[in-house]
């Protein structure tokens, strides 16, 4: 087992190697519109500067908008790929994703679809997830609701859908998750455990899993998923971790 984590390991430096090439050619691209512009950027200083002066005018600093949970029908397939790979070393996912499926028997609006991202800034997907695509719990409806996400929840995640489950007995949920988050942690075992004896279903990604969620939640435009050549034996290393933990 310490073999495949080498193995994984090397697998996640491709795809970070990846990501720091398309960051290098973004950042190489803006420092070329700024030097197109630079003379117009530095006439609009020098009058800003000069109205100030003259305590006419005075430029204010921009202020970022609040962190949003960013919702959406269809997930970018480059995106998919790398969010959803089922690696060990998982660094640069600073985002959890979430695909849901919700079930609410025969009514009019009885099967919910869609996705959830985060960035860790703020509120996290699974628990967005309650607020912004279920915020309203039927108690005369059975709902059955199934998450395929990027990775398993951290430990006050786990705590908080734990609540929710045992206090609404009519929501049933399974998570199938690519990648185990932290699962060396002791807090990330114990919140997993919780959320089990809470009566969620807890299992990794099975490779059938990840073509499935890409025919749902991807806007692969009819393309298949060419799965990468150790998707199976990742599936397998967290499948045995999780059941080790669960047990």
């Amino acid at each position: 087992m310490a073999e495949k984590g080498r193995t994984l390991k090397r697998k996640d430096r491709k795809s970070e190697e990846v990501t720091e090439g398309l960051k290098e050619t973004k950042e190489t691209k803006e420092e070329g519109d700024q030097t197109g512009n630079n003379g117009q950027a530095a006439s609009s200083t020098n009058d800003a500067a000069a109205d100030g002066q003259n305590g006419e005018f005075e430029v204010e600093p921009m202020e970022l908008p609040p962190f949003e949970i960013i919702t959406g029908d269809r997930i970018d397939p480059f995106v998919f790929k790398f969010q959803f790979k089922n690696v060990e070393y998982s660094s640069g996912r600073n985002k959890t994703f979430l695909c849901y499926l919700v079930d609410k028997g025969d009514t009019p609006d009885g099967l919910l679809r869609g996705y959830l991202e985060d960035e860790h800034a703020g509120t996290h997907a699974e628990e967005a997830f309650f607020t912004h695509c279920l915020p309203h719990i039927d108690p005369a409806l059975k709902y059955t609701v199934t998450w395929y996400m990027s990775s398993s929840p951290c430990s006050a995640c786990a705590s908080k859908i734990a609540e929710i489950l045992k206090s609404r007995k009519n929501v049933k949920l399974s998570i199938f998750a690519a990648r185990l988050f932290e699962w060396e942690e002791a807090e990330i075992q114990a919140g997993l455990k919780i959320l089990h004896s809470a009566g969620c279903k807890l299992r990794a990604m099975k490779p059938l899993d990840f073509s499935y969620t890409w025919d749902t939640f991807v806007e692969a435009e009819d393309q298949p998923l060419n799965l990468w050549e150790d998707c199976k034996d990742n599936y397998e290393y967290y499948h045995e971790k999780l059941a080790e933990i669960l047990q």
